[in-house]
């Protein structure tokens, strides 16, 4: 099963990891105080799908390539029917969607950074 998910080209230092994905579309939206990024005028949104076989080193390639100079700003992440990968600098999570724990974990840590509390609303992706 392959991933889906959203990456803000905007959040990447190294725009090149997009060719590791297939890029189903995108979009420009205006940057709002909600986005918590003033330093923007617009997000770019790529939706994105990957391979279930590439998904891990993907993952570590977004990893690695999230704006370090505003590294508590981002976050990329991507799902399949199972398992959800919530990525930030320098921390990858694989999450089975069953285990609210997990998510929770993901969530403090995302928290502990500076990553805004609703965009941490996983609370669709939890499955029962």
């Amino acid at each position: 099963m392959n991933y889906r998910g959203t990456v803000i080209e905007e959040s990447l230092e190294d725009t090149s990891v997009l060719g590791r994905m297939k890029v189903l579309g995108s979009k420009v939206v205006q940057a709002t105080p909600r986005h918590n990024t003033p330093w923007l005028k617009q997000w770019t949104l790529d939706t994105v799908e990957i391979e279930e076989d590439e998904m891990a080193s993907v993952a570590e390639a977004v990893c690695a390539s999230i704006d370090r100079r505003h590294a508590g700003s981002w976050y990329a992440d991507f799902s399949n029917e199972r398992n959800h990968y919530v990525i930030f600098r320098g921390r990858v999570f694989l999450i089975d969607r069953r285990d609210k724990a997990q998510y929770d974990e993901a969530v403090r840590y995302g928290l502990s950074i500076g990553i805004p509390p609703h965009q941490l609303d996983f609370s669709n992706d939890l499955m029962a």
